[in-house]
């Protein structure tokens, strides 16, 4: 029998929603502050999925400019209803304290790969808004409500029309659920089945607490009644399982009446340890019993990390290749930056054939306007490695390779220059280490001032990160020689970042690898990258 493998999306792919349209699925997952926004895979298998693109693409729909670590695009739904396709999604613009300020908007498009529309603003009573078709036609949005009085913070669950010739919200606002013991209601989704309305939340956190929560009722508006054995998904009870912090999903019935549940996972270093490639996506199949509720088809709340594969033709898609020479006019669709659109003025494929050239702007430190092009760490050993060609005229300017969770919390592998007004144009390579604010240089700088190429490289297994370089190749294999002390690289994980933290700031990405440019002297100093390479080393 085909069998799925878990996680189906690895590394930082949380809070999937599922839809089919005939016979092709895809999902959606978070994105936070990195660009463009909202992830998007396809299958028509349920076990191969290909990433597809990013739906948010233009700044009109996703001005992320500013915004703090973690935040931007939290939880996207996307739905599809006759021949169009709806994505509904919250831009967090502020997080810190009593007050949070999370507008949530809605994309149109008749084609999953768009053009997607200019965003229409709903409301911002809260994030994680989902829109429900309802069987006359009607939409309905639900979101989780937001209750700053005494520190409540989650308020329970509320509904509102949507109207879709005018596109806006109408008629009253109804308070739907207010959760169960388990807590921290969100994430809602609403099903219909057998003319009974189902909801579906997230409950108890997005870490090891996580669980998914079911309630149902005759009318849209309530009363709900709670799942008999809730929460019918988690790992909460089982902290050896394979598969941890499993929650925050969505449900899906196959062509061939098959139930599966997608949901938020994640895979600790060490038993409920640190996770560096985030919060991901996996999926478990599910039976409705007779008693009118859905349950695993394995009996047990934590989810496996083999399960059956629906009764549906392969599919699978071809690899990409784990080099990227830079020959192409367009970056490879793993490639994110931070906050703001990838634009030629910062970030090009045609000023040099062959090279991808970055020009220097601000510090890894900035939230507004980095020269970082990154992309996720998926498996739990990676190696990662780049050639480069960089000119720095003193010590403000840097180029190189960077391990990233946020602005801090990273390791840079770089070359920099040295004090102004030296006629010899010395070059260093060292590393910076950031590490909840608190900057270190674990190693001396090392002079390469005869090298024109620099080689990079970073192996990145587990919680050990070595950094290494080289300046000479042989049959263009570089000559590698390994630079400064093993570091942690565990500290790019959620877990490590929200408990290293004074007060609480949301911690819900996972560790990137990727190339860099800063000019802190504002002259623009650029470097030219002949290729990236990443290679997943796990099996």
């Amino acid at each position: 029998m085909n069998k799925i493998i878990n996680p189906i999306l690895k590394g930082f792919n949380p809070d999937p929603n599922i839809i089919r349209v005939d016979d092709d699925y895809y999902i959606v997952t978070s994105t936070f502050e990195w660009f463009p926004g909202v992830q998007i895979h396809h299958s028509r298998d349920l076990v191969n999925w290909r990433l597809t693109g990013q739906i948010l693409n233009k700044t009109s729909q996703l001005d992320m400019l500013g915004i703090p670590d973690s935040c931007g695009v939290w939880a996207p739904q996307l739905s599809y209803h006759e021949g169009t396709f709806y994505l509904v999604y919250t831009n967090v613009k502020s997080f810190d304290g009593q007050w949070k300020d999370t507008p949530n908007y809605l994309v149109t498009s008749q084609d999953i790969s768009g053009p997607w529309s200019a965003p229409i603003f709903l409301n911002s009573s809260g994030f994680d808004p989902s829109l429900f078709h309802d069987d006359d036609g009607k939409g309905y949005l639900v979101n989780m409500i937001l209750d700053h009085r005494n520190n409540t913070f989650f308020g329970g669950i509320i509904l509102q029309e949507y109207n879709k010739s005018t596109k806006k919200l109408v008629g009253s606002i109804k308070h739907i659920f207010y959760g169960t013991e388990h807590g921290r209601t969100e994430g809602p989704h609403l099903y219909k089945k057998n003319n009974t309305y189902y909801l579906l939340t997230a409950e108890g956190g997005t870490s090891y607490e996580h669980c998914m929560s079911l309630a149902r009722s005759k009318s849209l508006a309530g009363p709900y009644e709670v799942h008999p054995d809730n929460p019918f998904i988690t790992a909460k009870y089982d902290p050896d399982n394979y598969l941890q912090k499993t929650g925050h999903g969505d449900l899906i019935q196959t062509q061939n009446d098959e139930w599966y549940a997608v949901f938020l996972t994640a895979r600790p270093l060490t038993k409920l340890g640190r996770c560096i490639t985030g919060r991901e996506t996996a999926i478990e199949k599910i039976e409705w019993h007779k008693n009118g509720w859905p349950y695993t088809t394995h009996g047990n709340k934590a989810a496996r990390m083999e399960i059956e594969a629906p009764d549906l033709p392969a599919h699978p898609f071809k690899s990409r290749p784990e080099r990227d020479n830079f020959e192409s006019k367009k970056l490879d669709i793993n490639f994110q930056s931070l906050r703001i659109p990838m634009t030629e003025d910062w970030v090009s494929l045609n000023k040099r054939g062959g090279f991808l050239r970055l020009t220097g702007r601000e510090s890894l430190s900035s939230c507004h306007r980095q020269s970082l092009v990154a992309r996720r760490v998926q498996a739990h050993h990676t190696v990662s490695q780049t050639a480069l060609e960089f000119m720095p005229d003193n010590f403000q300017q840097m180029a190189g390779l960077v391990c990233y969770y946020n602005t801090n919390h990273y390791h840079y592998l770089h070359i920099s220059g040295g004090d102004f007004g030296l006629e010899d144009n010395k070059r260093y390579i060292s590393i910076i280490s950031c590490d909840n604010h608190d900057t270190t240089e674990p190693v001396t700088k090392i002079e390469i001032n005869a090298a024109g190429k620099v080689y990079l490289k970073a192996d990145f297994n587990g919680a050990q990160l070595q950094f290494c370089f080289a300046i000479e190749a042989i049959d263009t294999n570089p000559v590698w020689q390994s630079i400064g002390p093993v570091l942690d690289g565990s500290i790019l994980s959620d877990d490590y970042v929200e408990n290293s933290t004074v007060r609480f700031h949301p911690c819900f990405t996972g560790a990137f690898v990727g190339m860099t440019c800063q000019d802190l002297s504002g002259q623009a100093k650029h470097a030219d990258f002949q290729y990236f390479e990443y290679v997943e080393m796990e099996q």
